[in-house]
C-alpha cells in the first residue's frame, strides 16, 4: 500500500476514535468533530510520523522525475537533439511486441 493511502487512512482512523470516544460528552455533534479533529491532529503528529514522512519522500521522489522530465522536454523544444532523442518513446523498440501481420496479402491468395 502506498505511505500517501496508508497515512490517509491512519489520520482518518484517529479521527473516528476520538470521536467515538466523545460520543457520551453531552454536547454538540459539530463540536465534537471540531475536538476530535484536533486531537486527532495533534495525536497524528507523534503517531504518524513514519508513515508522514514515507509520504513526503515519495512525493519527493514524484517532483524530482517531473522536473527532469520538464527539462528534458525544455531542452528538446530548444533544439537539443540528445534530450529529444532520450525521451522518445516513438523510436524505442517495442518490448513484447508481436510482429504486424498483413492480412490483406493473406486475402489476395
Amino acid at each position: 500500500m502506498s505511505p500517501a493511502l496508508k497515512y490517509t487512512f491512519g489520520r482518518f482512523g484517529l479521527f473516528f476514535v476520538f470521536l467515538v470516544l466523545l460520543i457520551p460528552v453531552p454536547l454538540n455533534i459539530l463540536v465534537k468533530a471540531m475536538i476530535a479533529l484536533v486531537l486527532s491532529a495533534i495525536a497524528s503528529y507523534f503517531l504518524l510520523a513514519k508513515w508522514r514522512d514515507q509520504m513526503a519522500e515519495r512525493l519527493s521522489e514524484v517532483a524530482d522525475k517531473r522536473k527532469a522530465e520538464k527539462d528534458r522536454l525544455r531542452a528538446a523544444l530548444a533544439g537539443d537533439e540528445a534530450a529529444a532523442a532520450e525521451g522518445d518513446r516513438a523510436a524505442e523498440p517495442a518490448k513484447n511486441a508481436e510482429p504486424a501481420k498483413n492480412d490483406h496479402a493473406e486475402l489476395e491468395k
